[in-house]
């Protein structure tokens, strides 16, 4: 079987990124193709080569690639896979919409429906510079048609959650199995000697609702390490109390070290899934989590607690509760090895190679 891995884009080395790494692992004969390649680092994807789009050498495209957005549509569609048997693709923008043929099977693995054109529509519109807004509205409108028709060029879907099967569901009317995206468990260090501090890993931007953690920590004397970059760092910074520690950016030993040791890893934001919680786990560090998203499925009550909703009080009263409990740190670790690699690559080996039997019966 010929096989093609689609993806939106590599920039970075992010959640996506981390199910094309074993894509390529599982096949390593494959050809990957995306809007743009601008990794440096390409250990991940085992050095290969890829097809891109014209977008590529568009100018500033490097920088601002995500501007061509209106491209998007056309350039996803100018890839010609026909002589590929089954088409893996990573969506959580444009990948999925590629084009195919009847012959073809295409497996989607869907991190979310496009967000700016669907669940976050508004938040993004109205973050929007008001000289280009009535244009983006406009270009949304038409990509939510093309992304709805592009939903039936896919034969299987897969989502990173039950979350993000739920809209799949609303928004394509499809159906999907859930396949937990892979965390690399062996990365974290168990540690059940803990210090008295808790950590929050994040991109320091809108909707992680740090600013909320924050909030709930100033109205205590815990130590709070906050670890991350991102626009609202000199914001969080001018709101924040002496008990709460800024890291920025660290290497990830140095990441290791602060999640093992931590006692409680908080998380506030309503995410798809939300790898950094299970590497917390990973270390057998318990969590404090949204229960909402994706980490309404991977904290369960003998490795974290959660809390109902966005509110500094909320969050306060799931802390106290937190601390009222001894947690059993070998259980926590051991509930983490449930996320791991192989154990995603396993599941999706599985489901490719039962459609692969049943297309050639």
């Amino acid at each position: 079987m010929k096989i093609a891995i689609a993806c939106d884009w590599l920039s970075s080395y992010n959640g996506a990124e981390r199910c094309i790494e074993s894509f390529v692992n599982l096949y390593p004969d494959s050809q990957l193709y995306t809007l743009v390649d601008f990794l440096q680092n390409r250990d991940f994807i085992q050095n290969k080569s890829t097809h891109t789009s014209f977008i590529q050498n568009l100018p500033l495209a490097r920088k601002y690639f995500r501007y061509y957005l209106p491209l998007f549509p056309y350039a996803i569609e100018n890839f010609d896979l026909s002589r590929y048997d089954i088409i893996l693709s990573s969506s959580h923008s444009v990948a999925k919409n590629i084009l195919t043929h009847s012959l073809q099977t295409h497996v989607c693995y869907c991190h979310t429906p496009m967000r700016y054109a669907w669940d976050l529509y508004f938040e993004y519109i109205n973050q929007t510079n008001p000289l280009v807004k009535n244009i983006l509205k406009l270009v949304l409108h038409k990509i939510r048609i093309w992304d709805v028709v592009g939903a039936n060029r896919v034969d299987y879907f897969i989502a990173n959650s039950h979350f993000i099967s739920n809209r799949i569901k609303k928004i394509y009317n499809k159906p999907s199995k859930v396949i937990y995206p892979p965390v690399d468990v062996d990365k974290f260090e168990y540690c059940d000697k803990k210090e008295d501090y808790y950590i929050t890993v994040s991109r320091l931007v809108p909707y992680k609702r740090v600013d909320l953690i924050i909030q709930a920590f100033n109205q205590t004397n815990k130590k709070l390490i906050v670890v991350g970059q991102g626009e609202m760092l000199d914001e969080l910074k001018s709101i924040a109390n002496s008990n709460i520690e800024f890291s920025g950016y660290v290497p990830h030993k140095q990441m290791v070290q602060l999640l093992k040791k931590a006692k409680g890893f908080v998380f506030a934001a309503l995410e798809d899934f939300g790898i950094s919680v299970v590497e917390a786990l990973a270390c057998a560090t318990p969590v404090i989590a949204l229960n909402k998203g994706g980490t309404k499925e991977s904290v369960i009550p003998s490795v974290g607690v959660l809390f109902d909703k966005q509110d500094p009080q909320d969050l306060l009263d799931a802390i106290n509760r937190f601390e009222k409990i001894e947690w059993d740190y070998p259980h926590i670790r051991n509930y983490a090895l449930s996320f791991d690699r192989k154990v995603f690559e396993a599941k999706i080996k599985e489901f490719i190679d039962n459609i692969s039997y049943t297309t050639s019966s």
